[in-house]
C-alpha cells in the first residue's frame, strides 16, 4: 500500500534485529529532507 500509493519502499524493521519488531524501516542511507518527504506522502495516503 505505501508503495502503490505513497511511492514510498519500505523494509519490515524485524530484519534490522528484534527491537526492530512490528517496525518499518524507511531509509538508512537517504537525507532527513528526503525521509521527511517519505513521510508527508505516507500522511497523505493514510488519510484517503
Amino acid at each position: 500500500m505505501l508503495l502503490n500509493k505513497a511511492g514510498v519502499v519500505c523494509t519490515p524493521g524485524a530484519g534490522f534485529g528484534t527491537c526492530g519488531t512490528r517496525h518499518i524501516r524507511l531509509s538508512a542511507f537517504n537525507s532527513f529532507e528526503n525521509v521527511e518527504k517519505a513521510m508527508n506522502r505516507i500522511r497523505e495516503a493514510l488519510k484517503g
